[in-house]
């Protein structure tokens, strides 16, 4: 049980340490991509954060091990690259979907262009952003298994020495968890999103 326990703490760790720097990094440069001057950037900025999701997991893990060798830190780097996109992809499309005439409201009442950002634009796109963070920490729980490849603990430890042992009750017992802990988390970003979402904004875009 103690042994289960560290596991559990050891895998939320990985989950919450590489989503919050996800959110940390991905949020603002999905930001500076839509910003006038720095559109010439938008598409390396893009590509960037796609790289993380065109190579398999596991090769972003072995390319990883080669600089920072094993253990937490190349587990927390690995997935803190794999989750940037959703977040990225989602802060941009939330940003660029808000109704120009809102933003030219705002410019004819004297709004500076930070105003705009954090009184306009940001509270319009906070849906689609808190959705990309709520898939990207999802898919993150699911990923953070691997780090039991690199050293990096985790119920990955379980599931994989089950496997090699072919032992299904060692294996479910790290399989099962990690679901739980998916459809939990899940559960409190729904309630997190509805609750950061503006309520006209909830209503516009849940009619019913």
């Amino acid at each position: 049980p103690k042994d289960f326990v560290l596991l559990v703490r050891q895998h939320l760790e990985l989950v919450f340490v590489s989503s919050g720097l996800a959110i940390l990094c991905a949020v603002p440069l999905g930001i500076m991509a839509t910003r006038p001057r720095f559109r010439k950037l938008r598409w390396f900025i893009i590509n960037f954060a796609n790289v993380g999701q065109t190579i398999p997991s596991l090769a972003v893990i072995g390319l990883t091990v080669s600089y920072l060798g094993l253990g937490f830190k190349t587990a927390v780097f690995a997935l803190w690259f794999y989750s940037l996109l959703p977040i990225l992809r989602n802060t941009v499309a939330g940003i660029e979907s808000i109704d120009p005439f809102i933003l030219d409201a705002g410019r004819g009442i004297g709004m500076k262009p930070s105003q705009i950002l954090w009184r306009l634009e940001l509270p319009n796109a906070l849906y689609a952003i808190m959705a990309g963070i709520r898939t990207s920490v999802v898919i993150n729980v699911g990923s953070a298994a691997l780090a039991f490849v690199v050293g990096g603990g985790g119920l990955g430890d379980l599931i994989f020495t089950g496997i090699v042992l072919y032992d299904a009750g060692l294996m479910l017992a790290g399989a099962i968890p990690t679901t739980l802990l998916a459809v939990v988390i899940d559960s409190l970003l729904g309630v997190a999103e509805r609750a950061l979402t503006p309520k006209g904004l909830q209503r516009s875009v849940n009619p019913l």
